[in-house]
């Protein structure tokens, strides 16, 4: 069964810094393009960046500068970097994955994300 899970979620300051992964069952080979989503409370979930298979990433101006996505093959992990945290990044964080053979889009169960002022 292919699962998703994401990790390192946490309370941090202002300015501070995370890193966030997405771990995936199986071999991260099966997936094609892979990304990063947050929701807010009252909000909707909105796209943080992308990463595909062969590294192109891409992302929301909102963290462009300030976050970066990698996906690590030997791992069978994508992995957000975020630096210089905002309170207005406070969100659950949720990894996706293109299954390149199933066709399906997979989530991951979210990872909160709180910065304080």
């Amino acid at each position: 069964q292919v699962q998703l899970v994401e990790s390192g979620g946490g309370l941090v300051q202002a300015g501070g810094s995370l890193r966030l992964s997405c771990a995936v069952s199986g071999s991260i080979f099966s997936f094609g393009a892979m990304g990063w989503y947050r929701q807010a409370p009252g909000k909707q979930r909105e796209l943080v960046g992308t990463i595909t298979s062969g590294g192109d990433t891409n992302y929301s101006d909102s963290v462009k500068g300030r976050f970066a996505i990698s996906r690590s093959n030997a791992a069978n992990t994508m992995y957000l970097q975020m630096n210089s945290l905002e309170p207005e990044d406070t969100a659950v964080y949720y990894c996706n994955a293109y299954h390149t053979k199933n066709l399906r889009l997979y989530w991951g169960q979210g990872t909160q994300v709180t910065v304080s002022s």
